[in-house]
């Protein structure tokens, strides 16, 4: 029985040595992954940073791995390092042109520098709650300053490049970089704000599509009055050299609106009952 009790006890003291050794492992060494940075808080101050990100860095070389640190005195926070965004609350915005807009934007951002980070906000969530009404208040000031049609243009990319410039300014000092700023939505509030715009562009729109026809219509004019003095000049040369051409010419004229031949009148339905020697019909007969 008493060797059975020391066999029990050495078991026991076993398991406990390898549990305080795996927990002696576990805080002594840790493995960084690619994802993360590794920030090392010495009683609550930071100290230094594993796998910190780096622009252009090469994967698999980036210092992620096994790492150290003093047991039970240091720690390690985790900071995301993949690209992070969050959404704007839905903003009502005031155009220029006195329309009012709702919008809806989102940002990406990235943490840039841990420490900076941690001594300003604690962490990733709380970087984003801060520049939440920061984006807000941009947008409001670039659109502000532009009327509504500037959202459907190429000039939309000055617009959210300005407010990612902003943005950033305000970023660097949590330790962030803003990546990407875009709008998701831009629009008329719903009822008669909506129905009010759309009845301005329609009518803005019928009045270039009446200008437009006008337009069309005087350079048809011009272009018809040229081409008929155009070709009353070639007739009245043409004419002066051969009078007979000219009366056959006009003959023919006469022929092809009487007898319906132009298009004017069905074929067939006129009908006319004249001597052959008429003068109206001198040209069926030839030149003498």
């Amino acid at each position: 029985m008493n060797g059975f009790d020391t066999i029990s006890r050495s078991m026991i003291a076993w398991a406990i040595g390898v549990i305080a050794a795996v927990v002696l492992v576990t805080s002594v060494f840790a493995v960084v992954p690619e994802t993360q940075q590794a920030l090392i808080v010495r009683v609550g101050q930071p100290v230094r940073v594993y796998n910190a990100y780096r622009k252009n860095e090469e994967f698999g070389r980036t210092g992620a791995g096994l790492i150290a640190r003093i047991p039970f005195v240091e720690n390690i926070v985790w900071i995301d390092k993949r690209v992070l965004d969050f959404d704007m609350q839905r903003q009502s915005v005031l155009s220029t042109d006195q329309l009012r807009l709702e919008v809806d934007a989102f940002a990406r951002y990235r943490i840039v520098d841990p420490l900076r980070m941690f001594i300003t906000a604690g962490s990733e969530k709380r970087v984003g709650e801060a520049l939440r009404p920061i984006l807000g208040s941009s947008l409001r000031n670039e659109l502000g300053k532009r009327p509504f049609a500037a959202l459907l243009s190429p000039e939309r990319g000055q617009v959210m490049d300005n407010i990612q410039a902003r943005l950033n300014h305000v970023a660097a000092q949590y330790g962030a970089e803003i990546v990407d700023v875009r709008i998701k939505r831009a629009d008329l509030p719903d009822g008669t704000p909506l129905e009010s715009a759309f009845q301005r562009m329609r009518t803005a729109r019928q009045q270039e599509a009446r200008s437009i026809l006008a337009e069309g219509r005087k350079q048809a004019q011009i272009i018809t009055a040229e081409a008929d003095a155009q070709a009353a000049g070639v007739y009245a040369a043409s004419f002066g050299k051969d009078p007979d051409f000219y009366d056959f010419y006009r003959a023919m004229q006469s022929y092809r609106i009487t007898f319906g031949t132009d298009g004017t009148e069905a074929a067939g339905t006129s009908s006319m009952i004249l001597s052959p020697d008429n003068q109206y019909l001198r040209q069926f007969k030839g030149k003498p």
